[in-house]
C-alpha cells in the first residue's frame, strides 16, 4: 500500500483514502474519509460509507465519489498523517458549509 509523502497537509473538505484500523480488532480497512483538519502529524476525519441507510450528509458521484455515499458526521477518528493513502477529490464550498452547519447544530444541541 502506498502512503502519502510526508509533509502533505490535507485541508477541510478533502476526501481521502485512509488505512483505518478497527477499534475492536487488529485489522484495518482502506476506506474513504472526509478531512476535518490536519495538524502536528495527525489528521481528524469523518468516515464515509456507501450504505444509503446511514444517517449523515449525502455525497454523490457527481461531486466526485466513486459511489453515492454518506458522510457520517457521527463517526469521527484521528489517524497519523502516514495513514492517508491518497487524496481523491475536494468537496465544493456549499458542501463544506453544509458539513460545518451539521457539526455546529450538534455542538449547540441541548442534552
Amino acid at each position: 500500500m502506498t502512503m502519502m509523502m510526508p509533509g502533505k497537509k490535507h485541508e477541510f473538505g478533502d476526501v481521502v483514502l485512509v488505512d483505518a484500523q478497527f477499534i475492536d480488532r487488529k485489522e484495518s480497512k482502506v476506506r474513504p474519509a472526509l478531512v476535518l483538519y490536519s495538524e502536528q502529524g495527525n489528521t481528524a476525519v469523518s468516515a464515509i460509507t456507501s450504505n444509503p441507510t446511514r444517517r449523515g450528509i449525502p455525497l454523490t458521484k457527481k461531486e466526485g465519489a466513486v459511489l453515492d455515499s454518506i458522510i457520517k458526521i457521527n463517526y469521527l477518528f484521528t489517524i497519523p498523517d502516514s495513514f492517508v493513502i491518497r487524496q481523491l477529490f475536494t468537496v465544493g464550498y456549499q458542501k463544506r458549509e453544509m458539513i460545518k452547519s451539521a457539526f455546529l447544530k450538534r455542538l449547540h444541541r441541548k442534552s
